[in-house]
């Protein structure tokens, strides 16, 4: 390493201080205030109970006031010092953060998905943790863990592949297994292409997907106000549907590609005075629409864009 290279380095400001400090729970100073119906949330019981059954896993970040030595803003983690607060807990282990921006903080978070959580009770149940205690640090009764543990089995691996990040509840996987591998895959394609997860769809596609698709044993689709004739419709649709997303998706790139390079050129057709002149003696219905299509900051309807 030159001498350039080791300044450089040296350079190079952290986030952190490098050891963590245990603090007054009353001493750290929140930038934010907690909303009233926060203590009533779902959320708020389960980090609750999560901190009574494991303890405080991560901890909260805080940075030093600079205008007031000694005392500490807190950064990230009202929430968990709260419940702190709330358990009668006088100290906690805490990051101190270099930066005073509690911008930053939760504002890049990565939601756990469903298959993430199963992922993490299969491990944990392997590893030899009680379905009780995971129930209680989850704030969830042991049935839920049982169902949570078991949720991907007869779903086939291109379906878990695609959906292995999304927030799809577990209903969803319970109505997928009812469906062959190949209708599953492409049941967990319309639901991205839809970015619609919920339970009231995948059962609408259920209901539109032909017996013979259905696993055996899976019990005829009832639906109640629908005739046969309907439910033979709505079969259809959703696969003329499936027929369309597959065709927009192969063309997508190409077309995207091609309506960035018309844009392009109009812009530069627009620049020269003499044409933008012609069209508006000539086609001023042209010179409209050319400027919209130059102007336009996506290919999104507005009211999808805004």
């Amino acid at each position: 390493m030159t001498r350039k290279d080791r300044c450089h380095f040296d350079a190079v400001l952290h986030s952190f201080e490098d050891a963590c400090v245990t603090l007054p729970v009353n001493a750290l100073l929140p930038v934010r205030t907690l909303r009233k119906a926060t203590k009533s949330s779902r959320k708020y019981q389960q980090i609750a109970a999560s901190i009574r059954e494991v303890g405080l896993v991560e901890p909260p970040v805080v940075a030093r006031d600079p205008s007031n030595p000694g005392t500490f803003l807190l950064l990230d983690g009202h929430v968990r010092i709260e419940v702190l607060k709330d358990l009668g807990i006088e100290s906690v282990e805490c990051l101190i953060s270099t930066d005073d921006e509690a911008f930053t903080y939760n504002k890049r978070i990565s939601r756990l998905s469903s298959i993430q959580e199963h992922r993490m009770i299969r491990r944990a149940i392997e590893r030899g943790v009680p379905e009780e205690k995971i129930a209680r640090a989850l704030d969830i009764n042991p049935q839920t863990v049982r169902r949570k543990f078991r949720m991907l089995n007869g779903i086939s691996d291109e379906t878990i592949a695609i959906l292995k990040d999304k927030p799809c509840p577990m209903v969803v996987f319970e109505t997928l297994r009812k469906m062959k591998p190949l209708r599953q895959v492409e049941a967990a394609e319309l639901l991205v292409n839809a970015n619609n997860y919920s339970a009231a769809y995948a059962s609408a596609i259920l209901a539109g997907t032909p017996q013979a698709q259905l696993m055996e044993g899976a019990k005829p689709k009832r639906l109640k106000g629908i005739s046969p004739e309907a439910m033979a419709r709505m079969e259809n649709e959703l696969a003329r549907l499936q027929e369309a997303i597959t065709s927009i998706q192969e063309t997508y790139g190409q077309d995207h590609l091609h309506l960035t390079i018309i844009k392009g050129y109009l812009a530069k057709l627009l620049g020269n005075a003499r044409i933008v002149r012609y069209l508006m003696h000539n086609r001023p219905e042209f010179l409209t629409e050319f400027q919209v299509i130059a102007d336009m900051t996506s290919t999104l309807p507005p009211e999808a864009a805004a």
